[in-house]
């Protein structure tokens, strides 16, 4: 017997948690359907979240003004979601974008401040001077300048949030299947959904939110254009009596023309395992996954040693007083769109969409990616002209 829906979420990663909540507030019946974290990564043989982790910066400044608005949206419900579902996810110790100051040929933080001035937000550009008093924790290249947002920013943890989200979906009546999807299939006028367990649902229309792991040829009619990237992520452990020095330290982007040069660096974030780690990505090279098999592969790894080995140098040229108490690093992924925008759109005829391809910004912005998501299935269309763009879906 099948179960049937108005509408399936496949994916309960950050999108695909976040459409199931607004889907399941509209009073639709709808069944979001995805497995929960692994315990032992390396032995697992299904599939993986690059939402396993604690922390990921959270702002509205940024280069482009689709994905300032994106976040903005998203941040304005943070406090909506903890307190609807009891769950605490989001840290508000601000955020500081560090780069060449304007004038120059890069002209990285002239966009941000583009994009702040047209949603109205509060962060002051700080020349280096400036920078150097105020971020006593940073040492930064000589003519930088930075734009810091002290409200609304910081970072959050993608565990905690996609809980919310799934408890929040939860309440308003969603149906919650923990369990990883084998295949989505189009039958008439509905979609069959079927989990490597054997059950079967079913819905008039499905959102296929499944991150890098829409690549692949069972979920989605036809092949999208994403490129899916092997990243290596660095932790940096924090001696349990040097947390004071660190308090209301904000997360950092290091912008550069440069990929080796550009990075992202976390404040002192608890883990599970009761130690506090900073944490910094930026990998200086790009590895392609071309398959979900080697999506999987990838995760199930030990990641890029050599990516961590430039990781911690780029931690020790900005912060050259920190002495890590312990290292580490772990794998992850980031999926690109062909238009640098999360792919929202039907994937062949208007009853499978896709909801993926997070361009390395999606986390902070998906509670929005996901209202949009459910949106698209729910009218069929995405109505909301404050957009740029109507984030379709490129096939391959």
């Amino acid at each position: 017997m099948s179960e049937s829906f108005d509408f399936i979420v496949v994916g309960k990663g950050m999108m695909g948690a976040a459409a199931g909540r607004h889907l399941a507030l509209s009073g639709a019946r709808v069944a979001l359907v995805g497995p929960d974290e692994p315990g032992d990564w390396a032995n697992h043989g299904g599939v993986f979240s690059s939402h396993y982790d604690n922390a990921r910066i959270t702002r509205t400044i940024d280069d482009d003004p689709v994905w300032a608005r994106l976040a903005k949206r998203s941040i304005d419900r943070y406090d909506e979601i903890a307190a609807q579902s009891g769950v605490d996810f989001y840290a508000e110790v601000g955020c500081l974008i560090a780069g060449p100051a304007p004038g120059g040929s890069y002209d990285y933080i002239e966009k941000v401040a583009r994009a702040r001035d047209a949603l109205g937000v509060e962060a002051p550009l700080l020349d280096e001077g400036a920078l150097a008093e105020r971020f006593a924790w940073f040492r930064f290249p000589g003519g930088f300048a930075g734009i810091h947002e002290a409200q609304g920013a910081g970072y959050i943890n993608p565990r905690a949030l996609v809980l919310a989200q799934t408890i929040c979906a939860e309440k308003a009546g969603a149906r919650i299947v923990r369990s990883e999807v084998a295949s989505v299939s189009q039958a008439g006028d509905r979609v069959v959904v079927t989990t490597v367990d054997g059950a079967t649902l079913d819905a008039g229309r499905v959102i296929v939110a499944a991150g890098g792991f829409s690549l692949s040829d069972t979920l989605l009619p036809r092949p999208i254009d994403l490129v899916v990237k092997a990243r290596t992520v660095f932790f940096a452990e924090v001696a349990a009596r040097d947390l004071p020095a660190y308090d209301r330290m904000p997360s950092l982007i290091g912008a550069a023309p440069e990929q080796a040069k550009s990075y992202y660096l976390l404040p002192p974030v608890a883990y599970a395992d009761g130690k506090h780690y900073i944490k910094i990505g930026g990998d200086p090279t790009d590895r392609v996954l071309d398959s979900e098999a080697e999506v999987r592969a990838w995760f199930r790894g030990s990641a890029g040693a050599g990516a961590a080995e430039h990781m911690s140098g780029l931690l020790n040229e900005v912060m050259p007083g920190f002495r890590p108490a312990s290292t580490h690093f772990r794998p992850c992924v980031t999926s690109f769109t062909r238009h640098g925008f999360p792919y929202i759109g039907f994937a062949g005829g208007d009853r499978i969409a896709a909801l993926t391809g997070g361009n390395g910004q999606a986390a902070k912005s998906s509670d929005e990616i996901g209202r949009l998501g459910a949106m698209l299935v729910m009218e069929g269309r995405i109505d909301d002209p404050a957009y740029e763009t109507d984030f379709a879906v490129s096939f391959r």
